[in-house]
């Protein structure tokens, strides 16, 4: 009697397990084991809150990316292939413009990984992070604070279609100048004149003298 029982609970147990997997399998990630890709969709639940912030002299530490790639059009002259330089901005949750991935940077993680994080949570994009672009100092215009921001080139490998603020922002790829035309920052601005010389002079992986305004 003790062993029917133990299997018909063992049987349920693997009825219900099928079940959970067959709702859950269309957010597993493709070509990943089962585990992994569950850690993948839960780890891109973009953070929220203020409680690990990194503050530096009671100035918030915020980081960010200028996501850039090459679209490569045809000379309509001469049929030759031509890269044009393109940048990913998002759209603002509490204001009008467009603008490049921004967000803090917290306790438990080294500053590329916050600038990579900040940039998947808002624009949906991976890739290679470069060398820092520069540090600003800024003030808030909805807190009237003082922030520390830094912000990183990074070449995009892979733009998702699903991303944890899909529902929040729109993204959009522009040029270099319509980006600068749409962005009301201007300390980002600075930041992609910086990666626009440096991408000139075919350094975007080289240092570049540190930018610090006030």
């Amino acid at each position: 009697m003790k062993i029917f029982f133990r299997f018909w609970g063992n049987s349920i147990l693997a009825i219900l397990i099928s079940k959970l997997s067959l709702i859950f399998s269309p957010f597993f990630l493709p070509n990943t084991p089962g585990i992994l890709k569950t850690q993948k969709m839960v780890s891109i639940v973009a953070r929220t809150g203020r409680q690990f912030q990194r503050y530096n002299q009671g100035c918030r530490q915020v980081v960010g990316c200028i996501p850039y790639r090459y679209k490569t059009d045809k000379d309509s002259s001469c049929g030759a292939p031509i890269e044009e330089l393109e940048v990913l901005v998002v759209s603002s949750q509490k204001g009008k413009g467009m603008l490049f991935p921004k967000g803090g940077w917290e306790i438990d993680e080294s500053i590329e990984e916050a600038a990579t994080r900040e940039t998947l949570e808002e624009a949906g994009v991976l890739g290679n992070v470069g060398c820092k672009l520069g540090k600003w100092s800024f003030k808030s215009k909805s807190r009237g604070a003082f922030h520390e921001g830094y912000m990183f080139p990074l070449l995009v490998k892979e733009q998702l279609d699903f991303w944890p603020e899909k529902n929040v922002r729109q993204r959009r790829w522009m040029t270099a100048a319509e980006a600068r035309e749409a962005c009301p920052h201007w300390w980002m601005k600075e930041a992609l004149d910086i990666l626009i010389q440096r991408l000139e002079n075919g350094q975007e992986n080289g240092d570049e003298d540190e930018a610090q305004s006030q």
